[in-house]
């Protein structure tokens, strides 16, 4: 997928198997590997590591929009990389998920929240892992979505034992992780494993879109948001209500609030700072 990008857009991280530009207040992450479906070896998981520390770094980043270059999202672990080591396979496994876990610990706890853009196929632990790790999903209407790791003897890994269970239901999530079935866009969407499907033709636009107006919002209220609704994982409603009430009245301090309650009053757009 390639998208249009403003003349004012910043080119952070130009080169390499991921890349980010800043456009307006979206950092925008690529997968760059098109060829090879923008499949996870140990260069491309290495780079999505640093180019999300960037992005925790980066105070102009309000929302980070995920996607892949070429005609799919991301396949997942690299299986000519795998079938390469041999004998050695066990300890580049460990090494590679070990680079998978703090990717996808990285999106979990980023304060922007994620918004994943995906088209053709989403596939194996670690493409799966890194949509399930996205706070917001659109999809293109070819998109396919496949868990696989079964398929090629491993298991699931990058939290999609407990991530995909918690968005689809515990039944639902055991037969795409045992199974391997197929699940097209209109399903995922029914599922709930995207927010929205769009024409393959639109995605770019209609991401970078959506992000951009996500943007617009109090950055501390989206980061306290996205952060009770992971911690709030198991917890149950009695345990995250004290914790819910505390972030509430912490973010009553700032001028944000003060100044989305005066919007509200005056029937206008608010103007957030993030202070």
């Amino acid at each position: 997928m390639e998208y249009a990008l403003p003349a004012e857009t910043e080119a952070l991280i130009a080169e390499g198997p991921a890349l980010l530009h800043l456009v307006g207040r979206v950092g925008l992450v690529q997968m760059n590997r098109p060829k090879a479906s923008n499949g996870l070896d140990m260069e491309m998981l290495e780079a999505l590591r640093v180019v999300l520390r960037r992005c925790m770094g980066e105070p102009r980043i309000g929302v980070v929009l995920l996607s892949g270059r070429g005609p799919n999202f991301c396949a997942g672990g690299d299986v000519h990389a795998f079938a390469a080591k041999g004998e050695q396979l066990p300890y580049y496994i460990r090494q590679a998920t070990s680079l998978l876990q703090e990717v996808i610990g990285a999106l979990i706890h980023l304060d922007a929240p994620v918004v994943a853009a995906v088209q053709g196929y989403t596939a194996g632990g670690g493409g799966m892992g890194l949509l399930c790790a996205s706070d917001l999903v659109l999809a293109a209407d070819n998109a396919k979505f496949l868990a696989g790791a079964t398929r090629v003897g491993m298991a699931p890994d990058a939290g999609l034992s407990v991530t995909l269970p918690r968005l689809i239901g515990a039944r639902r999530a055991t037969e795409m992780l045992l199974t391997n079935d197929t699940v097209d866009a209109a399903e995922a969407l029914s599922l709930g494993l995207v927010n929205r499907a769009v024409a393959e033709a639109d995605l770019a636009a209609a991401s970078l879109d959506y992000a951009a107006k996500l943007a617009a919002g109090a950055p501390r209220a989206l980061a306290a948001t996205k952060r009770l609704l992971w911690s709030g994982v198991g917890l149950g409603v009695d345990a995250a209500m004290p914790e819910e009430s505390r972030t509430v009245a912490d973010l009553c301090h700032t001028a944000d609030v003060h100044e989305g309650l005066a919007a509200v009053i005056g029937k206008r757009a608010p103007r957030f700072s993030g202070k």
